[in-house]
């Protein structure tokens, strides 16, 4: 069981393997981890064809600047119709807003929203649909069964556009090579 170590604020990096296609080689931030459950956000899975434009649009969210058209991301199985905004430290929406990592907040109201539509955006952020949660002691048991690899939170990674490495940089930055757990195997 979870002693006073909390892993909030870094990544799981998923092993080759994992058994579950929605979390094959994807990079979570956690954002909270507790004795009692876990939350994170899947950072490499964009959505298909779903920019956050489109998203504020169908939320009828006024925009009064230019959105990025950036992809939504696929942050996880667990309510899927539900928004999270990883972002900068340069917003805050009071108590609606925790800290995650550093130069990592997230949000999950209605105001960040606004936000990415007005004036007041953070001058850095993803958005996505749906988290990854586990129930007490879950985490723990996939960590002990070498599900997840740990990694510290890199904003190059949460915030990058590059969603076709990020699993491949986090393994690297944690010192290992992704070739070797690429799972594949040569032909003679």
């Amino acid at each position: 069981m979870l002693g006073l170590h909390s892993l909030t604020g870094k990544f799981l990096i998923a092993m080759p393997g994992i058994g579950d296609p929605r979390f094959e080689k994807s990079v979570v931030l956690l954002c909270m981890h507790t004795r009692s459950a876990a939350m994170g956000v899947v950072l490499n899975k964009p959505r298909k064809a779903v920019t956050i434009g489109d998203v504020l649009g169908q939320l009828g969210v006024e925009i009064k600047r230019r959105v990025p058209s950036r992809p939504v991301l696929e942050g996880g199985p667990v309510k899927p119709d539900r928004g999270f905004v990883l972002h900068s430290e340069d917003f805050a929406a009071g108590p609606s807003t925790q800290d995650v990592a550093p130069g990592v907040r997230l949000t999950a109201t209605r105001e960040v929203l606004d936000a990415l539509g007005g004036a007041e955006a953070p001058r850095e952020y993803v958005l996505a649909l749906g988290y990854a949660g586990w129930g007490p002691g879950q985490l723990e048991t996939e960590l002990a069964h070498n599900v997840w690899l740990v990694g510290e939170a890199q904003k190059g990674i949460v915030y990058g556009a590059r969603h076709a490495t990020k699993w491949a940089d986090a393994i690297r930055d944690i010192g290992l090579d992704p070739i070797q757990f690429s799972g594949e195997t040569g032909r003679a």
